[in-house]
């Protein structure tokens, strides 16, 4: 099941789609209660992803290059020592953060960044141990784990979030560096999500070990480009949000061996209007949970857990670059029920979106004065 959301001022009018063939109209919901955006940080150069430690700070990647800390205060580090050179430029650069589960013991932190390599740039995955110092820290013994292979001339479609799954292993969105057809080759990374070990190792149980001309770190292909990524707290699942061409951005829950059919299936159309593909479906593609035309520009995104929203429980949030606003998905099992477009007064590109610790909605802006954002409700 999928459903179909058309633009309409504020909010989006949202279709149920059941089957091939029969479609119903769901209501587009509002909030009940009201909300309030603080801003809790701000001076980031284009924030890309971030992270919540033990003790309450925020750990923060800016595209360019630099990872920093955030304060309970909010107030902002130095740089980071020891990351990675980067190849900044275009959607590349140092992109997301996550930490270990077992950071507590650990100190490991995840990185992902646009490399620059073999004439071109590809997705590369780092670990290192956060060393922190006073009001700052740095990485140390950083080690590559994973190298989208291979890489491309170009500065396009990184794709690059993280999630960890609930048996330890890490998926890791890659884009198809905008050379749509080799998402459907299982000889490269492009389009692809890939599951690995914390060591980037692969798991045996990955869909194509074993299979002659297929990489083995791949858990699903025919993807566009991915820049959000997570786990359904109940379900376990890995959830995801791509971008599509002029129209067609999708909302996925890969499993595993699946083809989500980039480019030969979409509900975007190129950027000059063209078709693309060969439809909107075909057999032996998988059809996303829902989809967006217009294209809202899909970034960033987060299960609602905490306890601040009580009717937000469960509800799927996610970023909008083009759209500029904050989406608030109305779940029934794995069916959009309803969709609520907030913030759209703001005017901000929301890059990243975590549910945190305290209860509220943490969101990152993307621009050159970068924010760290909270909603929370109106008092």
């Amino acid at each position: 099941m999928y459903a179909k959301a058309v633009a309409a001022l504020a909010a989006l009018t949202v279709f149920a789609l059941q089957g091939a063939a029969e479609q119903t109209r769901a209501p587009a919901q509002r909030t009940k209660q009201g909300t309030k955006v603080e801003t809790f940080a701000k001076g980031l150069a284009f924030p890309w992803g971030m992270a919540f430690l033990p003790d309450g700070r925020l750990i923060v990647t800016e595209r360019p290059g630099r990872m920093r800390l955030v304060a309970k205060d909010g107030k902002v580090s130095a740089p980071l020592g020891n990351v990675p050179h980067v190849a900044a430029g275009g959607q590349g650069g140092l992109l997301d953060v996550a930490l270990s589960p077992d950071f507590a013991t650990s100190r490991y932190v995840f990185i992902s960044f646009a490399e620059r390599r073999d004439g071109g740039a590809a997705t590369t995955v780092a670990r290192a141990k956060l060393v922190l110092d006073g009001d700052g820290g740095r990485l140390d013994g950083v080690e590559v784990i994973f190298r989208q292979q291979p890489a491309a001339v170009g500065a396009m479609h990184f794709g690059s979030r993280f999630a960890f799954a609930p048996d330890g292993n890490l998926f890791v969105t890659l884009g198809e560096r905008y050379q749509r057809d080799r998402a459907q080759d299982l000889g490269t990374h492009y389009g692809k999500v890939v599951r690995i070990r914390p060591d980037g190792t692969v798991p045996p149980d990955n869909p194509l070990v074993g299979k002659t001309g297929a990489l083995p770190e791949i858990w699903s292909w025919g993807h566009r480009n991915p820049q959000a990524a997570a786990i359904h707290p109940a379900t376990g699942k890995l959830w995801t949000v791509e971008h599509g061409a002029r129209g067609g951005d999708e909302v996925n829950i890969p499993l595993a061996g699946k083809n989500y059919g980039w480019p030969v299936i979409t509900y975007g159309r190129d950027y000059s209007g063209l078709k693309i593909g060969e439809g909107t479906a075909k057999a032996g593609m998988e059809q996303p949970v829902y989809y967006w035309d217009p294209s809202i520009a899909p970034s960033g995104m987060a299960f609602y857990t905490g306890s601040l929203f009580p009717e937000w429980k469960g509800n799927l949030f996610v970023g909008a670059l083009r759209g500029q606003a904050l989406h608030r998905l109305v779940l029934d099992g794995e069916r959009v029920a309803a969709e609520e477009v907030l913030l759209s007064d703001l005017g901000e590109r929301i890059r990243d979106v975590r549910s945190g610790p305290d209860g509220a909605l943490w969101l990152l802006t993307d621009n050159p004065e970068g924010r760290v954002l909270r909603l929370v409700p109106a008092e």
